[in-house]
């Protein structure tokens, strides 16, 4: 640990516990510059949009790979950041728990882990708290608060059982989560019915449609993006060059307006 990283860690702490934020998903060292100068107060890393940039689809990259991933965002600015990292990359609680440790060597100061195997199925609830308590005990080992957030994956992956997303999250909540975060919620009222079952602040994945103000007055502390952003950049990319090899447009390569 160094004192930067100390600094950014009590910043990120501090960001929950003020007004809501936003905080964009990065997929590489440029896309995090890119983003701070914007005016970004804190990063998150996205494991589909890195996957992304190797050529791969999401849940495809090794934790090696992703921890690489960490000390570039970590290196390439000044801001706190939070790591995707899946489902601790291994079905067992000392899975979920080292990836936490290891997050946090390579300088982020914070972490999320979701109940989702890659194997395609939620873990069971029991099993699932204990991987949260595991990593909620390797997250307070450090000597900086690191931010650890528990997500509930039902809404994500085609099981859009409210009931049982609100006992998860209250389980990972009294397990010692710091935030909690139902990805793929769709409604206000579902975003209302989770942040009120809950004291912890929230994370909510913002859709196309919605706005801020609507995503806050529901009760969200923290909104992220996810993978879209990068998805934006790369259709953007595409089209151009599919102008450019199609018809010799090179157009798009002018500033935008």
């Amino acid at each position: 640990m160094n004192a930067s990283q100390l600094e950014k860690a009590h910043a990120f702490q501090a960001l929950h516990e003020g007004d809501p934020f936003v905080i964009p998903n990065p997929w590489d060292a440029g896309s995090a510059r890119a983003f701070e100068k914007l005016g970004a107060v804190a990063l998150a890393s996205t494991s589909g949009g890195f996957a992304e940039t190797l050529g791969r689809t999401d849940g495809e990259v090794s934790l090696d790979e992703m921890i690489e991933h960490a000390r570039e965002l970590a290196s390439a600015t000044g801001l706190p950041v939070s790591m995707d990292l899946e489902n601790g990359y291994g079905p067992e609680p000392a899975d979920a728990a080292g990836a936490i440790v290891r997050a946090g060597e390579a300088g982020a100061v914070g972490g999320s882990i979701e109940d989702w195997d890659l194997g395609g199925f939620l873990y069971c609830l029991e099993h699932a708290v204990a991987r949260i308590e595991a990593a909620a005990e390797a997250a307070r080992a450090f000597e900086f608060p690191f931010m650890l957030t528990a997500r509930a994956e039902n809404h994500f992956r085609s099981n859009p059982d409210l009931d049982d997303t609100l006992v998860r999250l209250k389980a990972y909540e009294a397990a010692g989560a710091d935030v909690l975060y139902a990805p793929g919620l769709r409604t206000d009222e579902e975003i209302r019915a989770v942040c009120a079952a809950v004291s912890k602040p929230v994370n909510v994945l913002a859709f196309p449609g919605t706005t801020m103000d609507r995503l806050v007055a529901a009760g969200a502390q923290r909104v992220s993006v996810g993978s879209q952003l990068a998805r934006v950049a790369s259709s953007a990319a595409s089209a151009a060059a599919g102008a450019i090899l199609e018809a010799g447009d090179f157009s798009a390569l002018g500033p935008r307006r």
